[in-house]
């Protein structure tokens, strides 16, 4: 049981967030995990470009959502925010969600990759895309896995919503 990332959006404008979920039973300090990403194509494939940490004090209650949005997103979505980030995905830089310090850590889990720019956007589980969709984690998800995993047809953990759909947010 371990932390993943539960909802991911690209919408109009700078309708973007990223929502994290604690599936353990403890409360968990975020001052031990890390949300990198690479912007379009990574200078050096494979490797994160931007080491992004957590808000001074940030922790997310076990069963709880902790979501990074845009500071210019909808109210909506502020309203759910615990923490705005600016540069947030337009459908092609790729984020994890890693576990360590940025000279020590393990990444365990993924929108996108750092293996090089996918163009527009990456396809997810053939019935979408990660550009002006909502992703939602599956139910049945009890932990994070690498992109290739969880955006295949064959081993699908993502449902693709339209643009702008933001109901699942904060739970």
């Amino acid at each position: 049981e371990t932390l993943f990332l539960s909802e991911y959006a690209e919408g109009s404008g700078n309708n973007k967030y990223l929502e994290i979920y604690n599936n353990t039973g403890e409360t968990v300090d975020l001052s031990e995990y890390a949300y990198p990403n690479v912007s379009n194509a990574p200078s050096t494939v494979g490797e994160y470009e931007y080491w992004n940490t957590f808000d001074e004090g940030a922790t997310i209650a076990p069963g709880d959502v902790y979501v990074i949005a845009h500071p210019s997103s909808d109210s909506t979505i502020l309203a759910q925010a615990d923490e705005t980030h600016s540069y947030l995905s337009n459908g092609d830089d790729g984020y994890a969600l890693a576990m360590g310090t940025e000279d020590n850590h393990v990444y365990i889990d993924w929108v996108g990759d750092f293996n090089g720019d996918p163009g527009s956007s990456w396809s997810v589980c053939t019935d979408g895309d990660t550009q002006d969709n909502t992703l939602v984690r599956n139910c049945d998800v009890m932990m994070g896995s690498d992109w290739s995993v969880s955006s295949s047809e064959e081993s699908c953990e993502w449902t693709v919503l339209p643009n702008n759909t933001w109901d699942n947010l904060g739970f």
